[in-house]
């Protein structure tokens, strides 16, 4: 089963092409480039490293937040675009999934970190099971960093990005309970998303095309500054 994944939630947009549990090619810029100038690019390179063809794909997966508003839109609308061009299935994969199984098989808790900006992480947690899986244990979150620490009573494996602005912070809170894993760890990888999505695949379970969405956990500036303005202006009309 050939699997055509794309992450785009981040800086450090990634594209990779698996054969079932086999890695056949995988593309990481992690660079201020916007992923609508490099995403395609990116796609038609693989394709034509790896000598296969859109037709030959079996199923196009992404992730799809929390993240850049700009980026999921992006790499989702390009996923189901190429989902439906060729009529192949779509899997969508949550992007904190995605971060926290760059660690697996941890005796201690996992914990991915985004920048959320506004003094704000996207987040959630992760313990391996008896079955040596690792398993989502704290639902998605989007809040401040301090408040979040405060949960923290075991030692726990940080990773993500969001380190870059919060480990300092975390190493203060609550010391030695907080491990870091490598900082090749921090970024969340287009191979990830698509063997998440094989997991999927062999149950028969795929996604939506008309309803599958990113998974945001708050509005985006604009639609908060649109909806300001309408208030203002309803405001204005009952003054005038």
């Amino acid at each position: 089963m050939k699997i055509l994944a794309v992450e785009t939630s981040t800086m450090s947009g990634s594209v990779a092409l698996l054969e079932d549990e086999r890695i056949v090619s995988e593309y990481l810029l992690n660079i201020e480039v916007t992923h609508s100038d490099r995403l395609m690019p990116a796609l038609d390179r693989i394709l034509k490293d790896t000598g296969f063809d859109l037709s030959q794909i079996d199923c196009f997966a992404v992730s799809l937040g929390p993240g850049s508003f700009t980026g999921l839109r992006i790499g989702l609308s390009t996923i189901k675009g190429l989902g439906l061009a060729v009529d192949k299935p779509v899997v969508g994969v949550p992007t904190l999934d995605v971060l926290a199984h760059n660690i697996t098989f941890s005796k201690y808790s996992v914990c991915p970190l985004l920048d959320a900006r506004k003094g704000e992480i996207y987040t959630s947690l992760y313990q391996t099971n008896d079955k040596e899986e690792l398993c989502q244990v704290v639902p998605y979150q989007v809040l401040n960093p301090r408040d979040w620490l405060t949960f923290i009573k075991d030692k726990t494996i940080f990773l993500g990005e969001g380190l870059r602005v919060y480990q300092k912070l975390i190493e203060e809170k609550i010391k030695d309970l907080a491990l870091f894993a490598p900082f090749d760890r921090n970024v969340p990888r287009a191979s990830v998303v698509g063997k998440l999505s094989l997991k999927r695949l062999l149950k028969g379970d795929t996604d939506d095309l008309a309803s599958l969405a990113p998974i945001y956990l708050r509005r985006s500036e604009a639609e908060v500054k649109w909806e300001e303005k309408e208030k203002k202006d309803a405001q204005d009309i009952r003054t005038a």
